[in-house]
């Protein structure tokens, strides 16, 4: 329930957040018509975290312009204007925008049917046009903030003009706007693509833009995730196989892609015939199924692949491993009777939620339903629907229903993680899907001898490998626990004379499989300590011809700092266990 108190000020609840935000973005707008006039308006949503709005303005906006807009707010929000909404008819809410110098505001309009009525809010001498919801007076909105700027192909298409957009964020009161600008400081220590280039992690290059490049210490961590997943994969009975990343149209229209996805795929000619890169990986594993005949007792049939795929992102939408046009799917396949689906769903929401315990991650889950463009008849999406819900209810486990949001052949369950500074982010996902398997004609041997169809899970719990690489950097601010460290014991000599003492050491390291490296620069032992705490490796091993004289070693912990001396066998097997249990 939202509540909003007659001088405007709210009472607040995590919905009017939405309705203040919203009001925010007009209140951006009207400031920037106070200041300049010439600008013309297009779009201004609330979102996730805040509000944007789209402006054409020759020559777009500076940091400095965005400090004269945000005291012109602050005016706007002081005169405590009310908002009040008002309808047009479709002619006269176009004649207006006209009227108004707002070609953008009255492309939108025209492209809505003839006979619509058309709505507006009016705050002073600021109309704009706007479904709502707003607060009932701009007093309300007393805390704000301009973030930043960028660029937005209008309507998002690359053949339109470039606008410039104009973020900020609005929250209930002052303090909560503190803590939001304190994490956004937090982040931007955090982010992902500054520590993944001072690690030595990955990189991008002008020469394949989305397209990331591992480094040696970036592969580490990645083979040190799929190892993980291997592990807990096998245990559970999936059999891994590995599928072809370009196969022919005829595929892609058989599974649904080349009608409902094309727009997302590379294509290619192969022999004067249409092929397309796989943006996903469920048409192999049908062609999987299909390679061999099963049986009733083969079911359920779990089968995971590693899959590489690629998808045609726009180049505004890049955003260093979180959006990317080339990654790793950790994928499975999950063939299964229809007395079976509960079950597998529990089996697969057993697992994701031991592989975010693993990482520290809490989260929470989604129930996402059938969306308008979709494959199949209204009584297996009920069955499938149904199947998911009945799984999460019996497991006590709560969710929210996402209506509307499901894939084009099913309903999912979505698992969206929060990392250390509260941000949430989708991961893990389960799929239940009718329409494949049918598409591919995929049969079992039942007990009774007939055939019958079986029912899938597409399921993942990384999602995109590359991507959930980039939320453990930001997660863990690139302080990986021992398990996951690419490096996990820098060796530091002191001096040339305990190079030996200290090559010997390196080698028992790496003998006993502990990923380490020796520094042999001939620099200053504190300036050796400082970049080890700087490459953010877990412990320093400091060498001296004491340690040598006596067999034994200094350590020094990233977080705790001097650890004291010890013998190198006791540290070897702490190490070991902190790997093996996964310890943070």
């Amino acid at each position: 329930m939202k509540i909003i108190l007659p001088d405007g000020m709210i009472q607040e609840t995590e919905d009017e957040l939405r309705a203040i935000r919203h009001t925010a973005s007009h209140v951006l707008a009207q400031a920037v018509k106070r200041l300049y006039p010439e600008a013309k308006l297009a779009i201004g949503p609330a979102i996730d975290d805040g509000f944007y709005y789209d402006f054409d303005r020759e020559g777009g906006f500076t940091a400095e312009d965005l400090a004269k807009l945000e005291d012109e707010m602050a005016k706007i929000v002081r005169e405590n204007l009310p908002i009040k909404p008002f309808v047009l008819p479709r002619d006269e809410a176009v004649a207006l925008m006209q009227e108004n110098g707002e070609p953008y505001k009255a492309e939108l309009i025209m492209d809505l049917p003839e006979g619509e009525t058309i709505s507006f809010y009016r705050q002073g001498d600021f109309t704009d046009l706007c479904a709502g919801p707003h607060i009932l007076y701009t007093k309300g909105v007393k805390a704000f903030k301009l973030t930043g700027i960028a660029g937005a192909y209008w309507r998002g298409s690359e053949k339109n003009k470039m606008l410039t957009r104009i973020y900020g964020t609005a929250f209930a009161n002052k303090t909560d706007l503190e803590n939001y600008l304190t994490m956004l400081e937090e982040a931007k220590k955090r982010d992902h693509r500054k520590l993944g280039k001072e690690l030595g992690l990955f990189l991008f290059t002008e020469e394949g833009p989305g397209f990331p490049f591992f480094l040696p210490k970036g592969m580490t961590l990645k083979n040190t995730l799929i190892d993980y997943w291997r592990q807990i994969h096998q245990r559970e009975n999936y059999k891994e196989v590995s599928t072809p990343v370009i196969l022919s149209r005829k595929l892609w229209e058989t599974s649904g892609h080349w009608e409902h996805y094309k727009e997302n795929m590379y294509t290619t000619v192969i022999d004067e015939e249409d092929y397309a890169v796989k943006p996903m990986n469920c048409p192999g594993g049908m062609l999987v199924y299909k390679s061999q005949p099963h049986s009733y007792r083969d079911l359920p049939l779990r089968v995971g692949e590693l899959g590489l795929v690629h998808r045609h992102e726009k180049s505004g939408q890049l955003h260093g491993l979180m959006r990317v046009r080339c990654f790793t799917q950790d994928d499975a396949h999950i063939f299964m009777r229809e007395d079976q689906i509960e079950e597998e769903i529990k089996s697969v929401t057993r697992l994701i939620d031991e592989v975010y315990k693993c990482f520290g991650f809490d989260y929470f889950v989604e129930l996402s339903t059938r969306p308008e463009n979709s494959m199949g008849t209204d009584e297996e999406w009920e069955l499938a629907t149904n199947g998911l819900k009945r799984a999460l209810d019996d497991m006590g486990m709560d969710y929210i229903v996402n209506e509307g949001d499901g894939a084009f052949y099913g309903p999912k369950i979505d698992f969206h993680l929060r990392d250390s500074l509260g941000r949430t982010w989708q991961c893990g996902t389960i799929q239940l899907d009718f329409q494949l398997p049918q598409r591919f004609e995929l049969e079992y041997t039942a007990e009774d001898g007939t055939k019958k169809r079986p029912i899938m899970l597409h399921r993942v719990c990384f999602g995109s490998i590359e991507r959930f690489i980039g939320i453990l950097i930001e997660h863990f601010a690139g302080k990986f626990p021992v398990w996951l460290a690419p490096v996990q014991v820098k060796v530091i000599p002191v001096s040339e004379k305990s190079m030996d003492y200290a090559n010997g050491v390196y080698e028992k390291l790496k003998a006993a499989g502990i990923r380490t490296e020796i520094d042999h620069k001939d620099e200053k032992v504190g300036y050796k300590i400082r970049q080890a705490q700087l490459e953010k490796v877990p412990y320093m091993l400091v060498l001296g011809e004491k340690e040598a004289a006596d067999g034994t070693i200094t350590v020094r912990s990233r977080d705790k700092g001097d650890l004291g001396t010890t013998a190198l066998d006791a540290f070897l097997e702490d190490v070991r266990t902190m790997t093996e249990t996964k310890e943070r």
